[in-house]
């Protein structure tokens, strides 16, 4: 028997883990069932037609535009709102055309647009040309000078201001893309009126319908004329024409100037031509070459 006053132990408890509540997703699931039934709310109380806004509004329309104003019955309980409202609204039919515009009047104001649009674009290709042809004089009177009267041929189409230089016998020997001396004499002499040109400047290479000579350097025209365009862009670029204004392409024997049966084909079809791009619209591009012949038939008048 113990005399003391002993500690009296307290009972251990034994330390369990936290419980886990696995029913936690109840909340977030009640959570958004509401917020599904607050939207289904919200959506059915606007879809309710208010019977005297809409009648009110059936009047006023009816009021302003003159003529019935008819609705679509619906297949829905609503459609009892709307009994007695037969048909469709046309809002387009109700309004009456203003009785002060006749139809002679619609199309003469569209006529008189038309020609004012026309004229902008005459005048445009108008100025267009001028720029061209000015051009056209100084290089003309560039070649005079250096001695070469004869060594470019020039039109004015679509495009813009082309010139003919040919190249048998001027620019470059036969089948040949090392430019001969007097070739280069005549593009020394355009160089600082294309230079000062603004405009786009297109070298284009042509050959005649003759083949290259089998085994020779050239596989065919094409290469030929590509690299004869090439020549002069490159020449060109060395007088101060800048090169980001320059582009150069080869087209063989596929645009002749004259036809193969013509005696100068062989000899006129193989040149070099540099086209200086016009500046105007499309449209206006399409009325130069009109306006080119008329320029021409006016001259030898």
């Amino acid at each position: 028997m113990s005399t003391g006053h002993g500690r009296r132990r307290g009972k251990k408890h034994e330390e369990h883990e936290e419980h886990e509540n696995h029913e936690r997703w109840l909340v977030s699931g009640f959570d958004m069932m509401t917020l599904l039934f607050v939207l289904f709310v919200v959506l059915f109380a606007m879809s309710k037609v208010d019977e005297q806004k809409f009648a009110a509004l059936a009047k006023g329309m009816s009021d302003a535009f003159g003529t019935p104003v008819s609705v679509l019955t619906s297949a829905t309980p609503e459609g009892s709102v709307l009994e007695g409202l037969p048909g469709a609204i046309d809002i387009a039919s109700a309004i009456p055309p203003d009785p002060t515009v006749t139809d002679a009047q619609v199309e003469q104001a569209a006529a008189q647009a038309a020609a004012e649009r026309a004229e902008r674009v005459a005048a445009e290709a108008q100025q267009a040309y001028d720029e061209l042809a000015a051009a056209r004089e100084k290089l003309q009177a560039a070649l005079t000078a250096a001695g070469y009267p004869d060594a470019a041929r020039f039109e004015i189409d679509e495009r813009g201001l082309v010139v003919h230089i040919v190249a048998d016998a001027v620019l470059f020997d036969a089948e040949e893309a090392v430019l001969r001396p007097e070739g280069q004499a005549i593009l020394t002499a355009v160089a600082p009126t294309l230079t000062g040109l603004p405009n786009q400047l297109a070298v284009e290479g042509h050959a005649n319908h003759l083949p290259v000579t089998a085994g020779g350097p050239w596989p065919s025209n094409w290469e030929l004329s590509a690299w004869r365009a090439t020549t002069v862009v490159r020449y060109l670029a060395t007088g101060g024409v800048p090169e980001t204004r320059m582009s150069a392409d080869g087209y063989s024997s596929t645009k002749p100037l004259v036809p193969v049966t013509d005696p100068t084909a062989i000899n006129v079809n193989r040149r070099v031509d540099v086209v200086v791009l016009s500046t105007a619209s499309a449209e206006a591009n399409a009325l130069l070459p009109g306006i080119d012949a008329t320029q021409k038939e006016a001259t030898h008048e």
